[in-house]
């Protein structure tokens, strides 16, 4: 059915389950899979805190960590799953569309992603990558929630 399922993470708690809950189904369904995580580039005008607090260099330092041991940890339940994995990072501007151009560029034929639940006026006003990427990829995605 699927053989390469992309499944992007930022390395919160819920992201982690929807990591291991895909690798299971990878594993199940005998798939490889790709994890990614999408950073934002640095602006010197933003809200982002991390970038109001740090400079250029900082920001990409902390970004750079924080990816190694989000990564670390996929790839480590990927071992521990049996399952071949490739993890990368990425730095796009709106990371819905980095999501949906890395699963076009490593052919992936499925993503599986979880959703932080947000509700009501919290989910019109904050919006959802979650909910961009399904609006805007042809290719399958499955939520975690």
């Amino acid at each position: 059915m699927y053989k390469n399922i992309l499944i992007p993470t930022d390395g919160s708690d819920l992201a982690g389950k929807a990591v291991r809950d895909g690798m299971a189904l990878a594993k199940s369904l005998g798939a490889q899979v790709t994890v990614l995580t999408v950073s934002l580039p640095f602006h010197v005008f933003t809200l982002e805190t991390g970038m109001v607090i740090d400079t250029a260099p900082e920001y990409t330092k902390h970004t750079k960590e924080k990816a190694a041991k989000t990564l670390g940890d996929a790839a480590n339940a990927a071992k521990a799953a049996g399952v071949a994995c490739e993890t990368m990072q990425v730095e796009h501007e709106h990371p819905y569309q980095g999501i949906i151009d890395t699963a076009k560029s490593k052919g992936c034929d499925l993503i599986t992603m979880a959703s932080h639940g947000r509700r009501g006026v919290a989910a019109l006003v904050l919006g959802s990558v979650t909910l961009q990427v399904l609006t805007h990829s042809k290719i399958p995605v499955l939520v975690h929630r």
